[in-house]
């Protein structure tokens, strides 16, 4: 089973459009909420998050995963670098405002730890999009109707003809799969 760690590691490697594809559906909302948040317009963000990603594919491929460090932090870094750059090159087009005059981004708020939630939780949805298809069927509907739908695993076991056992294991599976998948990129899946 591959982890976001290996997801990374198989970044490095510039060609490989699966996983980049993959990156793309999990971070591109992020980016779009930090240029938002930044004061970028619909279109602006959207052009930031796609330099950002350009930038991504020109570093990865030389960057050393540090698990002792949040990889969300240093995607922040560098999507904050890129918007400064953006005002740099504004500014010197412009050439009327004073470079003290740039406003800092606005990235951080009071709800951002609810952010930060709602991230995780974006997050978490897009990875099991993704990873449906790697599970059986009734291995997925028993461990969506007990861990999305909050059902109890003996009504859900009857329901679709399995044991409860089945059921508990389809849910362990399915969130260890994800926790694997998720590695690093997000605060730990209860």
């Amino acid at each position: 089973m591959e982890t976001s760690i290996s997801l990374l590691e198989r970044l490095r490697q510039p060609n490989n459009v699966r996983d980049w594809d993959r990156l793309v559906e999990l971070y591109q909302p992020l980016l779009l909420t930090w240029a938002k948040r930044a004061g970028l317009q619909d279109a602006d963000a959207a052009d930031l998050a796609q330099e950002v990603f350009a930038l991504l594919y020109k570093k990865l491929p030389d960057f050393q995963y540090d698990q002792s460090r949040s990889f969300r932090a240093w995607l922040r870094t560098v999507t904050l670098n890129q918007w400064r750059s953006r005002q740099r090159k504004a500014f010197v087009r412009s050439e009327t405002t004073p470079l003290a005059g740039l406003p800092e981004p606005q990235i951080e708020d009071p709800a951002a730890e609810f952010w930060e939630a709602e991230f995780n939780k974006h997050l978490a949805k897009r990875a099991l999009e993704i990873m449906r298809e790697e599970f059986q069927p009734s291995t997925w509907k028993a461990f969506w109707a007990v861990v999305v739908e909050g059902r109890a695993p003996e009504e859900v076991a009857k329901e679709l003809g399995l044991s409860a056992g089945a059921v508990y294991a389809a849910r362990h599976r399915v969130k260890t799969r994800l926790k694997e998948e998720l590695a690093g990129l997000m605060d730990e899946i209860g």
